[in-house]
C-alpha cells in the first residue's frame, strides 16, 4: 500500500497543485487515461467545494488531500475545516428547475466518476475511490 499526502491554503489558484499531484500519480503509478480522466475531475471538483463552500476561500484554512494505493483501487481522502453539510439534502441538479443553474453538480459529478464516494466527519471529509481493474 502507498500513501501521500498534500496540504493546501484554501485558496482557488492552488488547484493547479492538485492537478499537478494527480498528473505526477497517474506517472507514478501508470494509471490509464479513463481511470485518470475520472480522477482529475472528481477530486479537483472536490477540493473546489472544500475550498469555496467548506473553508469559504479563507486561506488561513486549509484542504488536505490524501492518495491511498493498493493492488486493487485508488482512494482520495479530501479533508477541510469548515462546519460541514447535510450531504444526504442536496438539490438533484437534474431537476427541470435547477438545469439552468450554473452550479451544484460537483457531488453529482463526484458520485458518477468514482466507484464509491463516502462522506464523513459531518461531510468535512470526502472519499473517492476508483477501481484499478
Amino acid at each position: 500500500m502507498s500513501t501521500i499526502k498534500i496540504e493546501i491554503p484554501s485558496l482557488l489558484d492552488n488547484i493547479r497543485m492538485i492537478e499537478s499531484f494527480i498528473d505526477n500519480a497517474k506517472e507514478e503509478y501508470q494509471l490509464d487515461d479513463g481511470i485518470y480522466g475520472n480522477i482529475m475531475i472528481a477530486v479537483t471538483e472536490s477540493v473546489n467545494n472544500a475550498i469555496r463552500h467548506g473553508n469559504k476561500l479563507d486561506p488561513e484554512k486549509n484542504v488536505k488531500l490524501c492518495l491511498i494505493l493498493n493492488e486493487s483501487q485508488i482512494t482520495f481522502i479530501i479533508e477541510d475545516e469548515g462546519p460541514g453539510f447535510d450531504y444526504n439534502d442536496l438539490p438533484d441538479p437534474t431537476a427541470p428547475e435547477n438545469i439552468e443553474k450554473p452550479g451544484g453538480r460537483g457531488i453529482f459529478l463526484m458520485k458518477h466518476l468514482a466507484d464509491e464516494v463516502s462522506f464523513k466527519d459531518k461531510g468535512r471529509s470526502v472519499e473517492l475511490s476508483f477501481y484499478m481493474n
